[in-house]
C-alpha cells in the first residue's frame, strides 16, 4: 500500500483525474490552474503481462481532450524528460487495454442500438479501481463516476459479466444464437413458400401427365395413377423420350379428351350440389326469419285473446253486468272462458326452432365450403387440358410444341425438387433448431440468476467479514450489494436500509471500504480477471478530522478527543488495508491519499510513503517559478 501524504492544495486530489486521462478518458478532468498550467502532458507507467507501458496524454488546453498520446513499451521503460512528438491516440491505447484485460468484443444484446448495451470495455472498470474524494464517503453514490446516467446504466450491464454470471462463452452463444435464430426464420419461411409452390404444382401435375400421354411422350395406355409418386416417375420418364419418336395417336388423344367428359361431368355434379347448397342456405334463413314473426304474431294473438281470466274476474265483480240472472247465462259463460283457455294454451306451447336451424345453417354452410373446393380443383384441370384441347386435333407436325412442353416440364420438375419437404432444406431446419435449442440452454437466464446469487452471496461474505474491523455503527449487519440500485443495503433484524437511509460518514465511509475490498477479494479470486488490482482511495480519513489537524507534528499535539477516538478510527481503514495487502500477496495494489501523516499509519509492515508533500507539491516549484 502506498501513501501520498500531504497538506491541501498540493495536488492530492489531482492524482486520480490524472491516471483517468491516461487510461483513456473521454474528457480531462484534471484541476484547471497550476497543474493545468505548468504541465503539458501527463503520464503513468504500468506493468502489464507484456512489459512495463507508458501512457502519455498532452494537456487539451480550451479543449475538453485530446487524443494525441505517447506509447512507450519495454521490459523496463525508461521515462523521458519531456515529450516532443506523439506516437499514439486514445482509440489506439483502449483497443489495447481491451486486449490486456481480456475483455469480450461483443456486445451483451446482439444487434442493439442501446450504447448501455454495448460490449465491456476497459474504461468500464474504472468504477471499481477509484475511490475519490467526493466518492468515498458519499451516501448516494457507491461507484466512480455512477452520478451519471451513462456510467450507472452501463455499471448496471456490465456487473453480471465481471461477477462472472456472464462470461465471454455466454456472450458468443447469445450472438450465435441470434444469428441462428435469423437464419431458422428465413428457412422456415422459405420452406412454407415451397411447399405453398409445390401443392399448387402437384394440382396441376395430373393434367401433365395427361399432356406427355397425348404428345406421344408416354404409351398410349399408359394408366394414370391416383397417387402422386407415381404421378411424378411417369413424368420423369416421358423427360427422357426421344423427342424425335414421340408421335400423338387417336389413342392418346382420346384420353385427355375422355378425361375432359369425366371432368365436365364432375363439374356438372359439383355444381348442382352446389346450387342445392345455397337453396338449402336460403330456404333455412328464410324459415328461420319466418319463424321469429310466426312467434312475434302468436305473442300478439296471446295477448290479445287473454279474455277467460278477464271475464271471469269481471263477472264475479260485477255480475249484473256480465251475466244473465239464471243459471243458463252462468253455463255460457262457463263454456266461453273454456273454449278461450283452448286456443291460448295452444299459443304459448308453440315450439321453438332457433337451435336446431343454427345447427343445420352450419352444417350446409361446411357442405358448401366443401363443394366449392372441389369444383376450384376440378375447373383447375379443365382450363389445363383445354389449353390444349384444341392443338391435340392438329396433324401430326407438333416437334417444336413438343420440346417446350418438355422444357417446361423439366423446369416444373426442377422447381419441384427444390420444394420436396425431404429435401435438404428440411434437413437444415432440424438441424438448426436442435443448435437453437444447446444454445437456450446456455444463455438461459434463469442460470445467470442463479450465478449472480451465488456471486453476491460471496461478495456479501467477505464484506462481512471486513466490517467489523471498520468503524461502523453496526459491525454485525450483513451488507448486501444491490446491483439495480448501484449502492448497499445492511440487514438489521427485520430492517432492510440502504445505504442513502443510513446516517453517518463514518458508516458511509465503512461500507464502501468493505465493499470495494470485497469486491476486488472476489475478482482475484477468479482466473484472468479484466479488473486490475489496483484500489486509490482519496481522503478517507476527511470524515472524521478537517485537514488542519492531520499535519501535526507530534500525536501530544492533537486534540484529546481527535486522538482518542478519530485517530483511532482512521488508522482501522489503514490497519484493515494493510491486511489486505498481507493476504492478497503483492496482487492488489493499493494507492490512499491524504492529509493524515505517519502518526495515523505509521508502523503498519505493508504501508510505504511515496511522499510527503508539505512544502511542495505535486508539481515541482521550480516548474511553477
Amino acid at each position: 500500500m502506498n501513501v501520498i501524504s500531504g497538506a491541501s492544495k498540493t495536488g492530492k486530489s489531482s492524482v486520480i483525474p490524472i491516471i483517468d486521462y491516461c487510461l483513456g478518458s473521454d474528457k480531462c478532468a484534471i484541476p484547471v490552474g497550476v497543474i493545468r498550467e505548468t504541465c503539458s502532458w501527463f503520464g503513468v507507467l504500468i506493468d502489464t503481462l507484456e512489459g512495463q507501458k507508458l501512457l502519455a496524454r498532452s494537456e487539451p488546453g480550451d479543449q475538453r481532450s485530446t487524443s494525441e498520446m505517447l506509447l512507450l513499451e519495454a521490459p523496463e521503460v525508461i521515462v523521458p524528460q519531456s515529450i516532443d512528438v506523439k506516437n499514439s491516440n486514445v482509440r489506439f491505447v483502449k483497443a489495447m487495454l481491451n486486449r490486456l484485460a481480456g475483455l469480450s468484443n461483443l456486445d451483451f444484446e446482439p444487434g442493439t442500438e442501446d450504447s448501455f448495451k454495448h460490449r465491456p470495455s476497459f474504461r468500464d472498470l474504472m468504477a471499481f479501481m477509484f475511490q475519490p474524494q467526493n466518492i468515498v464517503a458519499n451516501p448516494d453514490v457507491m461507484f466512480f463516476k455512477a452520478d451519471t446516467t451513462e456510467h450507472r446504466e452501463k455499471l448496471k450491464t456490465i456487473f453480471p459479466y465481471l461477477l462472472g454470471a456472464i462470461s465471454s462463452e455466454l456472450l458468443q452463444a447469445r450472438h450465435e444464437l441470434d444469428r441462428i435464430t435469423r437464419a431458422l426464420r428465413r428457412k422456415e419461411s422459405e420452406l412454407r413458400a415451397r411447399k405453398s409452390s409445390g401443392a399448387a404444382w402437384q394440382r396441376e401435375g395430373f393434367a401433365w401427365l395427361r399432356l406427355a400421354i397425348e404428345y406421344g411422350l408416354l404409351p398410349a395406355q399408359t394408366v394414370v395413377p391416383d397417387d402422386w409418386p407415381s404421378t411424378v416417375d411417369l413424368l420423369r420418364a416421358a423427360l427422357q423420350t426421344d423427342v424425335q419418336t414421340a408421335a400423338p395417336t387417336l389413342a392418346s388423344m382420346d384420353v385427355i379428351m375422355s378425361r375432359l367428359a369425366d371432368l365436365r361431368t364432375a363439374e356438372s355434379k359439383l355444381v348442382i350440389d352446389l346450387n342445392q347448397s345455397r337453396q338449402r342456405l336460403h330456404e333455412l334463413r328464410r324459415l328461420d326469419e319466418s319463424s321469429d314473426a310466426y312467434v312475434d304474431g302468436l305473442r300478439i294473438q296471446r295477448d290479445r285473446l287473454g279474455l277467460s281470466s278477464w271475464i271471469r274476474a269481471l263477472s264475479e265483480a260485477q255480475p249484473a253486468v256480465v251475466l244473465e240472472p239464471t243459471e243458463a247465462g252462468r253455463a255460457k259463460l262457463d263454456q266461453l272462458c273454456d273454449a278461450l283457455e283452448g286456443i291460448e294454451l295452444r299459443l304459448r306451447s308453440h315450439p321453438g326452432v332457433t337451435e336446431s336451424l343454427g345447427k343445420e345453417t352450419l352444417r350446409q354452410r361446411e357442405a358448401v365450403d366443401g363443394v366449392l373446393g372441389e369444383l376450384a380443383g376440378v375447373r383447375q384441370e379443365i382450363r389445363a387440358l383445354e389449353g390444349q384441347s384444341a392443338q391435340a386435333r392438329r396433324a401430326t407436325t407438333r416437334g417444336e410444341e413438343v420440346s417446350r412442353f418438355l422444357g417446361r416440364l423439366e423446369e416444373a420438375l426442377r422447381l419441384y425438387d427444390a420444394a420436396d419437404i425431404s429435401s435438404t432444406l428440411n434437413e437444415e431446419i432440424s438441424a438448426l433448431r436442435d443448435e437453437a435449442s444447446r444454445l437456450t440452454q446456455i444463455v438461459s437466464e434463469h442460470e445467470i440468476d442463479r450465478k449472480m446469487e451465488n456471486a453476491l452471496s460471496t461478495i456479501q461474505d467477505i464484506s462481512g467479514r471486513l466490517i467489523p474491523q471498520l468503524d461502523g455503527e453496526w459491525p454485525e449487519a450483513p451488507v448486501r450489494l444491490i446491483v439495480p440500485e448501484l449502492t448497499v443495503k445492511v440487514i438489521r433484524g427485520t430492517r432492510d436500509d440502504y445505504l442513502w437511509e443510513i446516517g453517518s460518514g463514518a458508516n458511509w465511509l465503512a461500507y464502501h471500504v468493505a465493499l470495494t475490498l470485497a469486491l476486488q477479494g472476489y475478482f482475484l479470486r477468479l482466473p484472468h480477471h479484466p479488473v486490475p488490482g489496483m484500489l486509490v482511495y482519496d481522503q478517507p480519513s476527511q470524515v472524521y478530522f478537517p485537514a488542519r489537524h492531520a499535519g501535526k507534528a507530534t500525536a501530544d499535539d492533537l486534540d484529546p478527543a481527535w486522538k482518542n477516538e478519530d485517530v483511532a478510527a482512521v488508522r482501522k481503514v489503514f490497519t484493515l488495508l494493510n491486511e489486505i495487502i498481507q493476504r492478497t500477496n503483492g496482487r492488489l495494489q493499493i494507492i490512499v491519499l491524504d492529509h493524515a501523516d505517519e502518526e495515523v499509519w505509521g508502523e503498519l509492515s505493508n504501508v510505504h510513503l511515496v511522499e510527503e508533500w508539505r512544502g511542495k507539491g505535486l508539481v515541482p516549484n521550480e516548474w511553477q517559478d
